[in-house]
């Protein structure tokens, strides 16, 4: 059994955990749970101990990490992910975050690819809202790739950014224009799929991004196409909530311990 533990315990967390109670990751064993709330991590470990499963609510990333994991699922943000990523890694443990964000700060990425080689582990990218990494990196290896990214929101889920104003609640604009990097500068947050997308493809100075703002509109919608001179491809995905990441942590996990892999 492979030690697993999980760093944000919101739901995207409470995914992961189901799906170790209800029988979907029989080749790991979660031991533990961190977050800054408690409370949240506390509901998490009641939920497995009702079922049966050992598992315990830490009070610091530090007695977290003493617990010896295998793997660690990082749900929080990107902030945590720069904080948890290289001590993981020095200890033995590899990481599936959904934070990818943290990646666009290319000396934070090359301190934590040389890491991750140092110490026989591995940081794993999931797909988070969107998908294609496969189709996204075989087309880039090609050579002479250009790619973008489209992101439709609702205003509501802008409330907080820059971008945001009343006005966005009647009328459909464009609030954003420019690369990756840019994107996740300005929506820490918000744009992690982005990032993979272009970690997967053409890096995000070079991944050109479009976010649009509709009245009424509930979810997100991520496009991402690539082309070269002999592909063209699109990925189009459209998700009510953002559920659709957290079974991308599930499906991951699944893929690392399976003898054949999609």
């Amino acid at each position: 059994m492979k030690k697993l533990v999980i760093v944000g315990c919101g739901r995207l967390a409470e995914i992961v955990a189901d799906a170790a109670i209800n029988g979907l990751l029989p080749d790991y064993d979660l031991v533990g749970v961190y977050s800054r709330t408690a409370s949240k991590a506390e509901r998490i470990v009641n939920k497995m101990q009702q079922h049966g499963k050992a598992c315990i609510a830490c009070a610091t990333l530090e007695k977290l990490l003493e617990l010896k994991p295998d793997y660690l699922v990082e749900s929080a943000s990107p902030a945590a992910m720069k904080e948890l990523a290289l001590p993981a890694l020095r200890n033995g443990t590899s990481i599936v975050t959904l934070s990818i964000g943290a990646l666009a700060d290319t000396a934070f990425y090359q301190q934590v690819k040389e890491t991750a080689k140092a110490n026989h582990t591995r940081v794993y990218l999931v797909s988070g809202a969107t998908g294609g990494f496969d189709v996204l990196r075989t087309a880039s290896l090609m050579g002479n790739a250009s790619a973008r990214f489209f992101n439709e929101k609702g205003p509501n889920a802008l409330k907080g950014t820059a971008v945001y104003d009343e006005t966005l609640q009647t009328e459909q604009r464009t609030v954003f224009s420019g690369t990756a990097t840019e994107a996740i500068e300005l929506f820490p947050t918000k744009v992690n799929v982005t990032v993979a997308a272009s970690l997967a493809s053409v890096g995000p100075d070079q991944m050109q991004v479009t976010m649009q703002s509709t009245p009424g509109f509930v979810g997100d919608t991520q496009r991402v196409e690539i082309k070269n001179e002999q592909v063209r491809a699109v990925v189009d995905v459209y998700s009510a909530t953002s559920e659709i990441a957290g079974w991308s942590v599930v499906n991951t996990l699944i893929n690392i311990t399976s003898p054949i892999v999609f």
